[in-house]
């Protein structure tokens, strides 16, 4: 299997010919998906005794199976939260990947990991968080979310021995990531949930935790608060809820996983005060800080709790106890003990760029979301929901039902001209589709913008 031949290096060379013509391209096709059974059908058995050859096997990926896929970083691509990788950052995936380093301890991977860790010291510093302040890369914000809320749930424990197998309790607000829930399943927590469609104040926090009967209250170890929600990009009244969260003993969380990246634009830095307040904080680069997928971070105030929380002592684990092994070891800090190096690419292209660079991209990505909202009111048929906030724009197409939206996002992924999904909002009560753009590619233009609201004429 390790054995190089004249086969591999020509295979090489055609991966490494696409890698290139991929990476300089900014206009890639977007596809669209079929069926299991329709690509099934198209490639055949691919994985079998003999092999297909690795000409064959690539061939089918270029010609098949990619072209069912959308490329996230696409110009078009507007819908949920998409990704615009910079070509340094994927370049430098590849040697990521090739390098084959293991990013879980400092005794393999030190050379890598010091390069996280400057990549990190951006982030924390970008928080205004406290000296000490540190984190570690994970898979994504739900890897992050997860692990910042054991630490906390460990940490509550920790202060009382009664505490100790009873159930927690999490307090958000209706507008929170999906994924805050289903963590919750995975550590077997409930959450209470403060029903707003508006950015969450400490009052209603406050509420909250006094509507609940002692034993209830007792049972509340953190508050998850958002700065910049998925679907609106809302901020939380984050300063509010820290207090609220200080006087009731209480673990303040911060899921920034997609507008947490804003905190890198001055002009908007102080819609996000009372950050640095925050116990820990979770913020996802490969969203709207242009690394590949996958690459999301947590940030503790204290790293001693999560560490105390997170690292392993497997038998086999114990040469890293020996002063010669000693260093960083990001395993400790969060869930998962096996782990690539997933910020080096962040690390070369911020190397490679200059932190500048970054603010001007992001800054972008809210000025494009300024002008599509100028763009809708302007027209007689669209109207704006709510004004764009961060980069994210919600309005509706007058007169539209939700199969009229359903149908418009499908045409245009058919003609491989954009992906621009709708979502659902709540009014009076009830659910209503409407349209939303999410700008994270500073590559998008005005053109871009117009031409998609042409096509909801």
């Amino acid at each position: 299997m390790h054995e190089i031949d004249i086969h591999t290096v020509e295979l090489t060379l055609d991966v490494m010919k696409y890698a290139l013509q991929r990476i300089t391209q900014i206009n890639p096709e977007i596809g669209f998906p079929k069926s299991f059974e329709e690509l099934k059908s198209a490639v055949g058995q691919t994985v079998t005794r003999e092999g297909i050859s690795g000409e064959s096997a690539f061939k089918v990926f270029k010609d098949v199976l990619l072209k069912a896929t959308i490329p996230v970083d696409h110009p078009k691509h507007l819908a949920f939260v998409p990704a615009a990788p910079t070509r340094a950052s994927l370049m430098f995936d590849l040697v990521t990947a090739v390098s084959s380093i293991h990013g879980s301890y400092w005794m393999e991977g030190a050379g890598a990991i010091f390069c996280e860790m400057e990549a990190m010291s951006w982030m924390v510093e970008l928080t205004g968080m406290p000296k000490g302040s540190f984190g570690v890369f994970t898979s994504g914000g739900t890897a992050a979310n997860l692990s910042a809320i054991v630490a906390a749930r460990e940490y509550w424990r920790s202060q009382n021995k009664s505490r100790k197998n009873k159930k927690g309790i999490i307090i958000t607000a209706h507008t929170a990531h999906s994924s805050v829930k289903a963590m919750a399943k995975v550590i077997d927590a409930e959450v209470l949930i403060v029903d707003t469609n508006e950015a969450l104040r400490g009052y209603e926090v406050e509420t909250a935790i006094r509507s609940l009967n002692k034993e209830h209250r007792d049972r509340v170890f953190a508050v998850i608060a958002t700065s910049g929600t998925t679907n609106a990009g809302i901020i939380d009244a984050l300063g509010e809820i820290a207090d609220v969260c200080k006087k009731h003993h209480l673990w303040f969380h911060v899921d920034g996983a997609y507008g947490g990246a804003a905190l890198a634009v001055p002009e908007v830095r102080p819609l996000f005060e009372g950050i640095e307040k925050a116990d820990s904080f979770t913020i996802d680069p490969h969203k709207w800080l242009f690394a590949p997928y996958d690459c999301g971070a947590i940030i503790y105030r204290n790293p001693e709790l999560a560490k105390k929380a997170h690292s392993q002592h497997g038998s086999y684990l114990k040469i890293f106890d020996d002063a010669g092994a000693r260093g960083f070891n990001p395993s400790d800090y969060q869930i998962q003990l096996t782990r690539r190096v997933r910020g080096l690419p962040l690390w070369f292209s911020l190397a490679m760029h200059g932190t500048e660079v970054y603010e001007k991209a992001i800054h972008r990505g809210i000025e494009l979301a300024a002008l599509a909202g100028e763009i809708i009111q302007s027209h007689n048929h669209l109207e704006l929901v709510r004004e764009p906030s961060l980069s994210i724009v919600l309005f509706r197409r007058i007169g539209w039902k939700e199969k009229d939206y359903t149908s418009w996002t499908f045409a245009n992924q058919k003609k491989k001209f954009a992906l621009v999904t709708p979502t659902f909002i709540r009014k009076g009560g009830q659910e209503e589709m409407v349209a939303r753009f999410c700008f994270i590619n500073p590559d998008t233009t005005k053109e871009d913008i117009l031409s998609i609201l042409d096509t909801m004429k």
